[in-house]
């Protein structure tokens, strides 16, 4: 399965290295980090399995697309996500450009139930699994907030767990 990233800046990634120590208390902590625009699924596009015919439909869906702001604010759980144990910790991301470029995505491609859609709430994964007081506690917890321009997206593929392409906004 492909699904359509934005890359984290690295201030992002050491954000979530300085809350390693908290995150030790759940059953598993994310190492890598990434923000998901959009699932690809072969039930709802049969292009979703060829990474060739995916990249040149995005390169039409994002043609037009230029850059845009996104931000971190806090962080926040998930206490029963859609798919997988919880509780689901992760950093917040607002952004509007980000949620237009994810309706967008879905108009071409189609929507995940549960997922996608008015289900969409932009995160970075840190940490999933274990007790839901932790979870709340570390949400409790301030940060500063983070902003940077999403200049590009890569195009994620779940086998090979790597970057099969990246693509530009213009």
């Amino acid at each position: 399965m492909f699904s359509l990233n934005v890359p984290v800046p690295g201030q992002v990634e050491r954000l979530a290295a300085d809350l390693h120590p908290a995150l030790t208390a759940f059953d598993s902590i994310r190492e890598r980090h990434s923000l998901v625009v959009k699932r690809f699924d072969t039930s709802l596009d049969p292009d979703a399995d060829s990474l060739p015919r995916l990249r040149e439909r995005l390169r039409e869906t994002l043609r037009g697309v230029a850059p845009f702001e996104a931000h971190v604010d806090g962080i926040d759980y998930f206490e029963r996500p859609t798919r997988g144990e919880g509780p689901v910790v992760y950093l917040r991301v607002e952004s509007s450009g980000l949620y237009d470029l994810h309706g967008r995505l879905c108009e071409s491609f189609g929507t995940v139930p549960e997922m996608e859609g008015d289900d969409y709430t932009p995160h970075v994964t840190l940490a999933r699994g274990g007790r839901i007081d932790d979870a709340a506690a570390l949400a409790d917890r301030e940060i500063d907030e983070i902003r940077w321009t999403v200049g590009e997206v890569g195009v994620w593929d779940s086998r090979y767990r790597e970057d099969a392409a990246r693509i530009p906004l213009r």
